[in-house]
């Protein structure tokens, strides 16, 4: 059995027997400020997870972060890597999820002075990251990107990057892994636009808005299931485009241990 097959396997194992459930997984961009990975995956696994989604950095050995995650009992629902490490060489990429054992891989972002960018630069990312997800498909593994607010704004002619990025992919396999929070706070109904861009949604980013003007140290921020959304009714529209992974996320938790357990026990009773 491969090592995708085996974390395939694990995945659905936590769901036997209610048919309905999903299994659940945690960002650990999240737990970034306890420390170590090892100590982040001691964190999550504590709160009850077994799956996580990790960053770029932990492709680079990808063996050593097998074996972390091996040691405690957990696998990789996922990772985010950066469209630098992409452009570097996707074989590269593909051979550290294949030994850490996922097939889902996302884009999270765009430089940080490239996000106020015009079509032109978005229907240019659009087209690549289709053509990269050519390419990983036939390694067994999805390419995906990540939304945050920005790709919300409207640009000329009155489409915004989201929709850009995703005509030029085309009928290429480009996945979306939707952060529903940072949807809202780009004033976009998230119900719609899973909807309309429902054959791309295979993963979903759980994390909760504080009410205005609350913490204001977490950047507004809520462990999920303890803010303003309504998460009983958003995980059903998630659930209804087949997404296959709900990743619980925040990113800025004062408390990173808080923040995973509340968020699982919550999440945890969605799928009663």
């Amino acid at each position: 059995m491969s090592t995708v097959e085996a974390s395939a396997g694990t995945a659905a194992s936590t769901t036997a027997g209610n048919a309905h459930a999903w299994p659940l997984s945690i960002q650990i961009y999240s737990m970034r400020n306890i420390g170590n990975l090892e100590r982040e995956l001691d964190t999550v696994a504590a709160a009850g997870y077994r799956h996580v989604e990790l960053i770029g950095a932990h492709l680079n050995d990808a063996a050593g972060t097998r074996a972390k995650l091996d040691a405690r009992g957990l696998t990789a629902s996922s990772s985010h890597v950066s469209i630098d490490a992409l452009r570097a060489g996707v074989d590269s990429i593909a051979d550290a999820c294949q030994t850490i054992g996922f097939t889902q891989l996302f884009m999270p972002s765009v430089p940080v002075p490239e996000r106020n960018s015009e079509a032109p630069y978005w229907s240019a990312l659009g087209s690549e990251l289709g053509g990269m997800a050519r390419q990983l498909a036939g390694r067994g593994v999805q390419l995906g990107y990540h939304n945050h607010n920005w790709e919300l704004q409207p640009k000329e002619g009155g489409r915004n990057a989201l929709e850009l990025l995703f005509e030029a992919a085309g009928d290429s396999p480009l996945t979306w892994q939707a952060d529903i929070a940072w949807l809202v706070r780009g004033g976009a109904d998230p119900r719609k636009w899973l909807e309309r861009y429902r054959d791309r949604v295979v993963s979903v980013h759980a994390k909760d808005l504080a009410p205005s003007g609350e913490m204001l140290d977490e950047d507004g921020w809520a462990d999920v299931g303890s803010g303003v959304l309504d998460w009983h009714d958003l995980a059903q529209a998630c659930r209804e485009t087949g997404a296959t992974w709900l990743v619980a996320e925040h990113d800025k938790p004062s408390d990173p241990d808080r923040f995973a357990r509340a968020s699982f026990k919550f999440l945890s009773s969605l799928n009663g």
